[in-house]
């Protein structure tokens, strides 16, 4: 066999079942050997390389195993930096496979060449910035310790992206393998046991009642859900996420308090005040996660769980040596065993009854708003379904507005917080789940990657895309005019008919365009009566302000909307 065949096999055996990508002359040999590979791998062609790389980010992040993408060099090489730069931030198990001309021909003229020599872009340097994990072969049997690298972790320890580099010439060339190398892959490394190192001290600490955790993104991911709840009712504690998280924990259980941060809600930050313990599980508590928190944070007993050191100063750790869900089994069973009691002198308020506080304030004019898009959609939502949020206005107004599905996934990239990510995502999503996938995303973004929309009719997969269009760059809008207090109009767009236009631009795709909550309620419900893709266009009428701390401040609370002004 050839180098590439044995890397597709590879990928089957480490349970890869779709390899997302877009071809090149550079890369060509690979998409065969991974067609070849048919049906236990699949790949799945994008219309850009960027997508293709956040498809197989979500792929990865929903799923709970290795998202692949496939490019050739030169422009496919560099689209995918953001992606890979998403998967980095993120720590997303990513394996981007990357191909470039032959060895021979390094430096020499070469088309899209990457080498780094005679002045051309180094492939090796732009990678290398943004992950450890980047390597060139120079030679074809390389590709076996590489392989053995990234079989010696499971999916969920892997964190962040790895980049392969392939020169054509080492894609083609034979090699063989030692005996029962492709078998062999799952092995020593995935049976690694959670570490009781750093427990003791944990659990004195959380006999502080009353106490408040916070989870993040990586209990969903590493499917710790139902350990998470289990901890909770042992610690008789409320549960808060972080902005990326909102599928950590059931929205609508009595114990949850609802998001913290600059997207948050009021009950979460009064459960981290009334808190003397605060546990974080598997966050960092970054900046938009902890805005606003400084005085909760202050003088508490903070103890952190996960798989890296958070951005705030703990008591204790416990770091993760084997799997999150591990830890957080062997940490309830600690407790448990240890009986704890809570300080006398702690007192915990019963967790406030279902639902979240929503804005007072409201748009001008019919009440047709961002806000009313939202309510519809959640009640729209099947339990299994999975909604995939983009960045800007639309992200910030889901995340404090919209929960999880009870049964589904929640996902919106917050690494890089790119406009764009879940056209391309919801690609990966789709295949990872095999459930209907919900986009929320914004016209700008839209504009930016939307067309990915064609691999999703080419491949009849179940997603609901809902484009929330208020006809401009509406976090940009509305940042110039709260915190600069200028119009210059370069923010706002000339209107568009996205849902009339893809309708003509893909006949027999079901694409609408609503100016009203009726009109969306009946396009959801249309949705669902067909099994491939849906694209709905919600023509809203005013740029809003979204729940976003720095414009609540800016504002005093009291704008629901901004000035649109004149398209430039």
């Amino acid at each position: 066999m050839n180098v590439v065949e044995l890397i597709a096999q590879c990928l089957v055996r480490l349970g890869v079942r779709h390899a997302f990508g877009v071809g090149g002359a550079n890369i060509e040999d690979l998409f065969l050997a991974v067609q070849r590979q048919r049906p236990e791998l699949s790949a799945v062609l994008c219309k850009h390389e960027h997508a293709a790389g956040c498809a197989a980010d979500a792929y990865a992040r929903l799923s709970g195993g290795l998202g692949v993408v496939m490019v050739t060099s030169g422009g496919g090489a560099m689209n995918l930096v953001h992606a890979v730069a998403e998967a980095k931030a993120s720590r997303v198990a990513l394996v981007a496979l990357v191909g470039e001309p032959p060895t021979d021909q390094r430096g020499r003229g070469a088309f899209q060449d990457t080498s780094g020599q005679a002045g051309s872009v180094d492939a090796l340097s732009v990678f290398g910035a943004i992950t450890p994990n980047c390597t060139r072969l120079a030679a074809p049997r390389q590709v076996l310790a590489w392989l053995e690298q990234l079989a010696s972790l499971p999916p969920a320890e892997v964190a962040g992206p790895r980049v392969l580099l392939l020169p054509k010439d080492i894609q083609r060339a034979e090699i063989v393998a030692p005996p029962g190398f492709v078998a062999g892959l799952l092995g020593h490394g995935w049976q690694r046991l959670p570490s009781a190192h750093g427990s003791s001290s944990v659990v004195r600490a959380l006999r502080q009642r009353p106490v408040a955790i916070v989870a993040g993104a990586e209990v969903a991911r590493a499917v710790s859900r139902l350990e998470l709840a289990r901890l909770a009712e042992l610690l008789d504690a409320k549960v808060a996420v972080a902005p990326d998280a909102r599928d950590a924990f059931d929205n609508a259980h009595p114990r949850f308090v609802g998001v913290v941060g600059a997207m948050g809600h009021p009950a979460a930050t009064r459960a981290l005040t009334e808190a003397r313990s605060l546990l974080l599980v598997g966050t960092r508590l970054p900046l938009l996660a902890r805005q606003g928190l400084d005085s909760c944070l202050a003088g508490k007993l903070v103890v952190s769980v996960g798989q890296e050191r958070p951005f705030v100063e703990c008591t204790a750790e416990l770091p993760v040596r084997g799997t999150l869900k591990a830890e957080l089994h062997v940490l309830a069973n600690q407790i448990e065993r240890a009986r704890l009691v809570p300080d006398p002198d702690s007192h915990l308020t019963l967790p406030e009854p279902p639902g979240e506080p929503r804005l007072e304030a409201q748009p001008r004019g019919s009440g047709w708003s961002m806000r009313a898009a939202l309510e519809v959609l959640e009640r729209a939502l099947p339990e299994d379904s999975s909604v995939l949020v983009d960045a800007g206005n639309t992200g910030a107004s889901a995340v404090h507005l919209l929960p999880a599905p009870r049964r589904g996934r929640w996902l919106v990239a917050m690494g890089m917080a790119g406009m764009g990510y879940s056209f391309g995502a919801a690609i990966g999503a789709a295949y990872a789940t095999r459930q209907r996938v919900f986009v929320v995303a914004g016209d700008g973004a839209f504009f930016m990657h939307g067309l990915e929309l064609h691999t999703a009719v080419e491949h009849d997969l179940p997603i609901t895309f809902l484009v929330l269009d208020n006809a401009a760059h509406g976090m940009c809008l509305v940042r110039e005019q709260l915190l600069l207090g200028e119009n210059s109009g370069y923010n706002v767009f000339r209107r568009s008919r996205l849902g009339a236009g893809l309708r003509a631009m893909f006949p027999g795709l079901r694409a609408v365009d609503c100016g009203s909550a009726g009109e969306l309620e009946r396009a959801l419900a249309e949705g669902r009566e067909v099994s491939g893709p849906c694209f709905i266009s919600a023509q809203l009428p005013e740029v809003e302000v979204p729940p976003f701390a720095a414009f609540r401040t800016a504002s005093g609370g009291a704008s629901a909307s901004v000035e649109r002004g004149v398209a430039s």
